[in-house]
C-alpha cells in the first residue's frame, strides 16, 4: 500500500529578489519519507521550506496538503524570548495543552545536546541557541520535520545521538546538511535543486552523487545529438534554400530555435558541472617548530567552580603537520586555538611560538566579514582592483575574477555582504582567508553552511597545501579526507592524540571500549551482546554450553563475512538501483544488519576466549 501524500508542490514558479528562482517545480512527500536536500548555495534550499511550510506565496502553481497537517521547522535563525529558561523554550514547541507533565520529555532530549534546563536563553552561546532550537523542533514529533543545517555547532556524540533518533523517527523528514556520513545514515530519498527544477533520486545520500553523474551524463548525451543535428541542418542550407518554398522556410526557423535551444542548454549545462578551481596555495616560509605547549595548564571559574581546560599539557606543532581537532562542546578546543594564537594567556606553563609563524584564522562566527562592506571592499581592503595571491605581485588576480574563481557573479562584486546567504558568506570568508593562507592555516568549523561543490573545492585545496593545518570539525568524511593526526578534547583537562582521522580514532576507541568492556564482565558477572546469563564460575572452568559456543563462533564469524563480502560486491553494481531496485533494497538493508551481527560475534567471541584464558 502506497504511503499517504501530506504534502504536494506541482507546477510551482518562483521568484526572489527580482530572479527566477523556481520554474515549474514539483515534489511530493509522503509519510515516513527520510528526504535530505541538496543543491549549491543560494540554489533555494531554505525558500523551498519556506514554501513547504506555507511561509511564502508563489507567483505560479499550487501547494496542496493533508488536513491539520503539522510541520515543525529548524531554521538557521533563531528567535526566542531572552527570558525564558531552555526548558520552557524547548517545550514552546508543543501545541497549547500539550505541554502538561511533558518536561521530562523536555529533559530527555536537551540532555544530550548537552544543555542546561535552567539555563536562561540570553545567556547562551551561538552554539547552545541552536542547539536548543533543535531540541525545540525535536519535541513536538511533528507530521514532517524540517531541519535546516542540524549539525551545525554539534559535538560528535551529539550527530551520533540525532542519527539514532531521526533513524527512529515515524514522521517525514527534510534535513539539509553538508555533513554527508550524517545524510548517508538518514536519508532514503534525495530532492537535488538543480538550476530551478527538483530532480528526484529514489534511493538515499549513499548512491546519490553516482546517480547525479549519471543524469549529466544522459544530459551531455543530449546535448551531443542535439550538437549532431544542427551540424546536418547546417549542411542542408549550404545546398541554398529557395525562399518561396514554405516547407523550407518552416526548416530555417526550426533550424534556428534549434541552435537557440543548444545555446540555452549548453550554458545550463556548464552552469550544472561549473566547479571551484584555483591554484595551489602559496606558503610562506617557516622554521620546523612551529609552536609548543610545555607543562601549559588553564581554567576558568564557573558557578564557583575551577573548571579545567587543560592540565599539564604538552604538544608539539611542526611545520606540516595536517590535525584534527575534537571533543564536547566546551571541552577547550576554543581555547587550544585562543591560546595557540595568542589571544589568551595560559594560567602556567610556556608557549614557544616561532618567529616565522604566519597564521591565518577561519572563524566559524565570521567576525572578520563586516555585513555593511561589499564582496569588493572585503576582499581588497585597502582599496584597488586587483587580489595579490600570497602577497606576490605576480600573482595578481582582477577582485572579479578571484570572485568567478569561487563561483560568484562578478555582477554582485559591488553588492553587500548581508545580502548573502549564510553559506554564501562562508565562501566568501574562504576566498579571502585562501588568498593569503601564510604558513599555518586554521579553520574552525569551516563545513558549516556549505555546499557539496564548495566542500570539494576544500578537501582539494588542502590535499595540496604544504603548511601546517589544525582544523576544528564535526565532519567525520570532511576530517578523514583532510587530516592525518586527531587531537582529542576529553574534558576536564584531558587531552590526547591520536594517529589517523576520525575513523582511525573511532575504531581505536571502540577497540579500547570493548577490551575494558570485556575485561570488567570477566571480574565480575558477564553479560554477553546476546544478553544470555553467565553464571558464575564454581569449577574454574566454563560449562559445555558456552565452551561449544566458542567453537562454533569462528565458523559463523566466517560465513558473516563471506555474506558481507557478497552483499558489498552486489552493491558495487553502479546500476543496480535501475535495473534490480528490489534487490538493491533487500542487499541495502542486510549489509548493515550483518555488520552488527559480525561485531557482535567478534565481541562475543572475545568475551568467551578471555573466559577461557582466564580459566
Amino acid at each position: 500500500m502506497a504511503a499517504r501524500v501530506l504534502i504536494s508542490i506541482e507546477d510551482a514558479v518562483l521568484t526572489f529578489g527580482g530572479k527566477p528562482l523556481f520554474n515549474g517545480v514539483f515534489l511530493y512527500v509522503a509519510e515516513g519519507d527520510k528526504i535530505c536536500l541538496i543543491g549549491k548555495n543560494g540554489a533555494g534550499k531554505t525558500t523551498l521550506m519556506r514554501l513547504i511550510m506555507g511561509e511564502l506565496e508563489l507567483d505560479a502553481g499550487k501547494r496542496g496538503a493533508v488536513p491539520g497537517l503539522s510541520i515543525g521547522y529548524l531554521e538557521q535563525t533563531v528567535r526566542f524570548n531572552a527570558a525564558d529558561s531552555v526548558r520552557k523554550f524547548v517545550m514552546s514547541g508543543l501545541k497549547d495543552g500539550d505541554g502538561e507533565d511533558k518536561e521530562h520529555l523536555a529533559d530527555m532530549i536537551i540532555a544530550p545536546l548537552a544543555l542546561e534546563p535552567q539555563a536562561i536563553m540570553s545567556t547562551l552561546s551561538g552554539g547552545q541557541l541552536r542547539r536548543a532550537a533543535l531540541a525545540r523542533a525535536l519535541i513536538a514529533a511533528p507530521d514532517i520535520l524540517l531541519l535546516d543545517e542540524p549539525t551545525n555547532h554539534l559535538d560528535l556524540n551529539a550527530i551520533e545521538w540525532l542519527e539514532k533518533y531521526l533513524a527512529a523517527y515515524r514522521g517525514a523528514l527534510i534535513c539539509v546538511s553538508h555533513d554527508r556520513a550524517f545524510l548517508a545514515a538518514i536519508s532514503r530519498k534525495v530532492f537535488w535543486i538543480d538550476r530551478g527544477l527538483i530532480r528526484t533520486c529514489p534511493k538515499g545520500y549513499r548512491v546519490f552523487d553516482e546517480w547525479a553523474e549519471k543524469c549529466l551524463e544522459q544530459e551531455a548525451r543530449e546535448l551531443h545529438n542535439m550538437q549532431k543535428k544542427l551540424a546536418a541542418e547546417i549542411d542542408w542550407t549550404q545546398g541554398g534554400v529557395t525562399g518561396r518554398r514554405k516547407r523550407n522556410q518552416r526548416r530555417l526557423r526550426e533550424l534556428e530555435n534549434l541552435r537557440e535551444k543548444i545555446r540555452s542548454d549548453r550554458s545550463s549545462y556548464n552552469q550544472a558541472t561549473n566547479t571551484i578551481e584555483i591554484d595551489a596555495l602559496n606558503v610562506s616560509a617557516s622554521s620546523k617548530r612551529l609552536v609548543e605547549f610545555k607543562q601549559v595548564s588553564k581554567s576558568f571559574t564557573e558557578n564557583n567552580q575551577e573548571k579545567p581546560i587543560l592540565k599539564d599539557f604538552n604538544f608539539l606543532i611542526s611545520r606540516g603537520d595536517r590535525i584534527g581537532i575534537l571533543g564536547r562542546n566546551g571541552s577547550g578546543k576554543s581555547t587550544f586555538l585562543k591560546l595557540l594564537v595568542g589571544e589568551l594567556a595560559q594560567d602556567s606553563g610556556h608557549i614557544f611560538r616561532g618567529k616565522t609563524l604566519d597564521i591565518s584564522y577561519f572563524d566559524q562566527n565570521r567576525t572578520s566579514l563586516n555585513p555593511k562592506k561589499t564582496l569588493w571592499e572585503t576582499l581588497v581592503p585597502s582599496g584597488g582592483d586587483y587580489i595579490f595571491l600570497g602577497g606576490s605581485e605576480e600573482k595578481a588576480r582582477h577582485v572579479c575574477g578571484y570572485l568567478k574563481d569561487f563561483l560568484f557573479d562578478p555582477k554582485i562584486a559591488r553588492d553587500r555582504v548581508s545580502t548573502l546567504s549564510g553559506g554564501q558568506q562562508n565562501r566568501l570568508l574562504l576566498a579571502k582567508i585562501l588568498a593569503n593562507p601564510g604558513n599555518m592555516l586554521i579553520l574552525d568549523e569551516p563545513t558549516n553552511d556549505l555546499d557539496m561543490d564548495t566542500l570539494d573545492m576544500l578537501q582539494e585545496v588542502l590535499a595540496e597545501y604544504q603548511g601546517t593545518l589544525l582544523i576544528v570539525s564535526h565532519d567525520r568524511d570532511f576530517l578523514d579526507r583532510t587530516v592525518a593526526e586527531v587531537l582529542v578534547f576529553e574534558g576536564d583537562g584531558k587531552v590526547e592524540s591520536h594517529i589517523g582521522g576520525y575513523s582511525d580514532y573511532l575504531r581505536h576507541k571502540t577497540g579500547k571500549s570493548l577490551e575494558n568492556s570485556a575485561r570488567k564482565k570477566i571480574k565480575t558477572t558477564i553479560t554477553p551482546v546476546s544478553e544470555a546469563k553467565i553464571p558464575e564460575k564454581k569449577s574454574g572452568k566454563i560449562s559445555y554450553k558456552f565452551k561449544h559456543e566458542l567453537e562454533q563462533l569462528p565458523l559463523k564469524i566466517k560465513t558473516l563475512e563471506e555474506k558481507i563480502l557478497k552483499l558489498r560486491k552486489t552493491l558495487a553494481d553502479a546500476d543496480l538501483y535501475t535495473s534490480n531496485p528490489e534487490l538493491f533494497d533487500a542487499a541495502s538493508y542486510s549489509l548493515p544488519e550483518a555488520e552488527t551481527a559480525l561485531e557482535d560475534a567478534l565481541q562475543r567471541w572475545l568475551v568467551l576466549e578471555e573466559m577461557q584464558i582466564a580459566e
